[in-house]
């Protein structure tokens, strides 16, 4: 044995009992044994448990829970029956208050380890009015087992799927759908596909609701262009889906982890489903991006318009619009609206949208932030106000010296990862902007998912 294997104080397979001493960025338990880090699943800061070692690495372990033998106050028992098998949910095991506290220390301890920023006010996490049943879209792959097709999630880190009669984060009308297809692929013996050998027709299916209006979508993601019975599968899903206006069909022959290929077809019905965001009404295509919690996006947007406090005579530059959801709350506040995105498709949906709308006051331009930007500049735009959006990778350190040198008066950045916005803060802060304060929404309840819109003004 080496010297570096002999200081590791765990070994595989073995018991030990442990204090959970925090938490982990997915909400796992972190304990230390012997200054040894354990990450533990389903166990809770404060909580004395039995674990047994499933894996170890060179500076960390990970165990599964055994036993709880002093549960902390927030610990409850799971609504879902299927929760420790699947994957999708992380911390129903936790009660609201407790996924909310959670989630606001994911954001503090991001923003002073990583951003090294101590004086930021982060406020308590805006929870939701409903923590269940909220997914407006759902995406299920489908698989085989026991020669029956099953429809859900991956178990946590397999490929393995659950199957799902009753998702609790879907919207009710998804588990519908999910079971539609799963009856009628049963029914009438369609292939599914095995990612193994490649072969087989229905690979994932897909269900978009319109909260605010009823529409409903199933999509069909298949290797083949056509289905065999076609002309069944509509009339079954017709009729065992209430709100129905859409049926698609994506084709996605590809060997991937993908979900969507690139081409759509219509089956049946119209091609995309409204639903609204305030007073504001966007089409949805089975490709289009809007966010997932239709009642959390509403405060989410509400609070970004708030952080960027304008009053009517303002230039706006929203960075990574998509869809220009958040481009129109802005345009009804401000002179001018500039949304900028590198996905054609989603620039022609937000075209769209703001005509849809009637708001003439906004324009999109198509491209990466990193050359748009400077492009922008160049042309002479300053922005009083600067909207952010980006991936989860964040932005690029050459689009936030862009932004720096377009003088705002203010910054307002809505982030879905607490660890890159706390990088971009810090460029921030050495570019000469002063944060002021951050709060985080629960867009994503019964999940490790955290959803952020910081004000950073100019010092």
């Amino acid at each position: 044995m080496t010297r570096e294997k002999s200081n590791i104080p765990v070994e595989l397979g073995k018991k030990y009992i442990v204090d959970i001493t925090g938490m982990g960025h997915s909400g796992e338990g972190v304990a230390r044994f012997k200054d040894f880090t354990i990450f533990i699943p389903y166990a809770i800061e404060g909580e004395n448990v039995e674990i047994q070692i499933a894996e170890v690495k060179k500076n960390y372990a990970k165990a599964n829970l055994l036993n709880v033998m002093r549960p902390a106050g927030e610990r409850i028992q799971p609504r879902c029956p299927i929760y420790y098998e699947c994957g999708g949910c992380q911390l129903q095991h936790l009660t609201c208050e407790g996924q909310l506290a959670f989630k606001r220390q994911k954001v503090v301890d991001a923003v002073t380890r990583i951003g090294k920023l101590d004086k930021v006010v982060v406020h308590p996490t805006l929870g939701a009015q409903s923590p269940w049943y909220y997914r407006n879209k759902m995406q299920f792959p489908i698989g085989i087992k026991d020669g029956c097709p099953v429809i859900g999630c991956f178990a946590a880190g397999t490929h393995e799927i659950i199957n799902t009669e009753n998702c609790f984060i879907q919207d009710e009308i998804n588990n519908v759908i999910a079971r539609a297809v799963r009856d009628i692929a049963a029914k009438l013996g369609i292939s599914v596909y095995d990612e193994r050998t490649g072969r087989g027709i229905l690979r994932h299916v897909l269900g978009r609701v319109g909260r605010r209006t009823g529409e409903v979508m199933a999509v069909l993601v298949t290797t083949s262009n056509e289905i065999p019975y076609e002309k069944l599968i509509i009339e079954h899903l017709r009729s065992k889906i209430p709100g129905l206006v859409s049926i698609v069909q994506n084709i996605n022959p590809r060997r991937t982890n993908v979900i969507l290929g690139e081409h759509t077809k219509l089956l049946w019905g119209k091609d995309t489903i409204t639903d609204k965001l305030g007073d504001l009404s966007f089409n949805i295509s089975a490709k289009s991006f809007f966010q997932v919690n239709t009642e959390q996006s509403e405060m989410l947007y509400n609070k970004t318009l708030e952080y960027c406090g304008l009053q009517g005579h303002e230039t706006v530059v929203d960075a990574y619009c998509g869809t220009g959801t958040i481009t129109l709350f802005l345009a009804k506040r401000a002179k001018k609206v500039y949304g900028t995105e590198i996905v054609p498709a989603a620039i022609k949906d937000a075209w769209l949208n703001a005509q849809n709308n009637g708001v003439e006051n906004v324009e999109f331009i198509q491209g990466d932030a990193v050359d748009v930007m400077p492009k922008m500049y160049a042309q002479g735009i300053r922005p009083d106000v600067i909207v952010v959006d980006p991936p989860r990778a964040g932005c690029d350190k050459k689009v936030l010296e862009t932004f720096h040198a377009m003088n705002p008066q203010r910054i307002v950045y809505v982030s879905c990862n607490p660890s890159s916005l706390a990088r971009d803060l810090a460029i921030l802060a050495e570019l000469g902007f002063s944060v002021k304060e951050i709060q985080p929404v629960d867009m994503f309840p019964q999940t490790y998912h955290v959803e952020c819109v910081a004000l950073i003004e100019r010092k």
